[in-house]
């Protein structure tokens, strides 16, 4: 986890006088399981947020130790493209990079108002 000193990007003063560093929360941190990164990674394609899928991929995969794709070689830079911030993933890297993390992706339809509907299992 990082840790957070005095004169940090937050501006807080280079002295810190006062200031007790702190610890950076990183989500990626908390996604130890293969069910928590799932429920994450659900949650992010929920909102219908481009933007907020491609975080929640990469901080999936940096939980699940493929953040440093440096080491995979030539057939990991599709990796690298894809985890690469501001990046705007296409769908065919969308659909490598779930499988790589161990899952699929699972459509199901969306409720009507006071409507509940059973998530799809896929079994």
């Amino acid at each position: 986890m990082t840790t957070v000193k005095d004169g940090d990007p937050l501006g807080r003063a280079p002295d810190g006088s006062g200031i007790e560093p702190f610890e950076v929360f990183d989500v990626a941190d908390h996604l130890d399981s293969p069910a928590m990164v799932a429920e994450y990674l659900s949650g992010a394609f929920a909102e219908a947020d481009p933007a907020l899928v491609a975080e929640a991929l990469r901080t999936a995969a940096r939980a699940s130790g493929m953040g440093d794709v440096a080491a995979v070689g030539p057939a990991g830079e599709w990796l690298t493209m894809a985890l690469r911030s501001g990046a705007p993933p296409t769908l065919d890297t969308v659909l490598k990079l779930i499988s790589a993390l161990g899952f699929r992706l699972v459509v199901q339809p969306v409720p009507a108002r006071g409507e509940s509907i059973e998530p799809v299992t896929g079994d």
